[in-house]
């Protein structure tokens, strides 16, 4: 595991974007796996600023994501779809086509969830998967959990989920209770991992996540066992970590 030090969020983006622009540079058809939440904004405004500068070309690359709130449309401002169109692919020259989100809007959770890993599969996997990291060490929407939840599932949204997105929507009867997302396997099946984090309210976690036990009770840990992952962090981030990390 490569632990990459960034002095501030600024620092962290620009040096997530420098691998992600790499990626894209010596294979110019990569499949991307791409995250949404705020930790990722600073990291795609530097990907479109590179593509405005004519430094990058994603005419050939594809991008699957991670999740998506079951029951909401592309429209819905508070979807991954919409999120992902907003806050990068409406500014780069990625093929809409290429993109791939969960349907939020299939009822058949199953349904969903098979059409998802058939486009990853018909991809031919991710080439590189890229991660944001939450408090609890959930990645995508797998929560901590008695196991690790294998390839793209229904999920029941935790309460401390729902409550922290009450505040995006118009009423409370409004937050999604479920979301499509992919699973550990299919995350682990990717190339490469990169892993983004920022502030210190994250410093327990990836001290935990990256340098503690494997157990699905923190989700992330299980990037431990993968081949290729770089973890970009500021020093708010990395401020609890082993003296030789």
């Amino acid at each position: 595991m490569n632990m990459i030090h960034a002095k501030d969020y600024s620092d962290m983006s620009r040096k997530a974007a420098n691998i992600i622009s790499a990626q894209v540079i010596l294979k110019p058809n990569s499949v991307l796996g791409l995250a949404t939440g705020s930790t990722p904004e600073g990291l795609y405004a530097e990907l479109i600023r590179r593509y405005q500068s004519n430094d990058l070309d994603f005419s050939l690359v594809s991008s699957v994501n991670l999740d998506e709130y079951r029951g909401l449309s592309p429209e819905n401002d508070q979807s991954y779809r919409y999120f992902m169109q907003t806050k990068l692919f409406d500014h780069i020259n990625i093929r809409p086509e290429a993109t791939f989100v969960p349907d939020g809007l299939e009822p058949d959770a199953a349904r969903a969830c098979s059409r998802h890993e058939e486009a990853i599969r018909n991809l031919g996997g991710i080439d590189l998967q890229l991660l944001g990291l939450g408090n609890n060490g959930h990645i995508g929407f797998n929560e901590p959990a008695p196991v690790f939840e294998k390839e793209t599932h229904c999920v029941d949204l935790t309460q401390s989920t729902i409550d922290a997105n009450a505040r995006f929507f118009a009423s409370r009867e409004d937050v999604p209770t479920q979301a499509y997302t992919m699973g550990i396997r299919t995350i682990m099946r990717a190339k490469k991992i990169l892993v983004i984090v920022n502030g210190e309210q994250k410093a327990d976690i990836v001290a935990k996540a990256f340098f503690g036990p494997v157990t699905p009770e923190v989700p992330a840990s299980i990037l431990q066992m993968h081949p290729d992952v770089t973890v970009v962090g500021d020093e708010a981030a990395f401020s609890k970590l082993p003296a030789n990390a």
